[in-house]
């Protein structure tokens, strides 16, 4: 087992206790930093393997997404974000875990070189990576690739459907009263007669108040 394989290995096992971190800890903030890791980690995997289009591309959309995601689960699940920011020296510890573990990954994965013959080589005359993998997502993996998508949709609908439980000072919208909604409800027309202002009296100066 050369080095590669071993790195692989250990990316691997990060990413899977950071994955398994992320649906056990109650921290929200914690859940986020986490799921960097993971990420990370299977980005890291992906790259080593010779798929370096996909570890890019994992680390861009997702890595870079994950500040948005955060303030989606905030917005959707009515988090109360006033005790979030206040004593954020408490999440400095699993922020340095999280960081340290990634700059190692990313000295790891400088330091090591991949094989010449990986399961995701491809000939740079004949398109590369991202067009080898093209070609074989759409008609190899094509099954599993529509299923992986229909796991995804019905994961998002959950999601969703989770949100709507009704719950004690839980903000809720109801969008079919909103629609319903007229003008005559919402605003009110008054009407006002114009009134003149009238002009004040002229102040009357010390030495007008002396005269008889």
């Amino acid at each position: 087992m050369d080095l590669a394989q071993i790195a692989f290995f250990v990316f691997a096992a990060f990413a899977t206790a950071s994955a398994v971190g992320v649906i056990s800890v109650k921290n929200p903030v914690h859940a986020v930093l986490l799921l960097v890791l993971t990420f990370f980690s299977v980005a890291c995997t992906w790259i080593i393997a010779g798929a370096e289009f996909l570890g890019v591309a994992l680390i861009l959309v997702y890595v870079g997404a994950v500040m948005v995601l955060l303030l989606f689960v905030v917005m959707m699940l009515d988090i109360d974000v006033a005790p979030l920011r206040e004593g954020y020296v408490r999440y400095l510890p699993i922020g340095l875990v999280v960081a340290v573990v990634m700059l190692v990954e990313m000295l790891t994965l400088i330091g090591v070189k991949s094989a010449a013959a990986t399961p995701f080589a491809a000939d740079a005359a004949t398109g590369g990576n991202t067009a080898w993998l093209a070609r074989s997502l759409f008609t190899d993996f094509l099954l599993p690739f529509e299923v992986a998508a229909v796991i995804l949709t019905v994961a998002v609908i959950a999601a969703v459907t989770l949100t709507l439980r009704r719950r004690v000072g839980a903000k809720h919208q109801s969008p079919s009263m909103q629609a319903r909604v007229r003008s005559v409800d919402r605003l009110r027309m008054v009407k006002m007669d114009a009134v003149k202002p009238v002009a004040p009296a002229p102040a009357e100066t010390p030495a007008e108040e002396g005269k008889p």
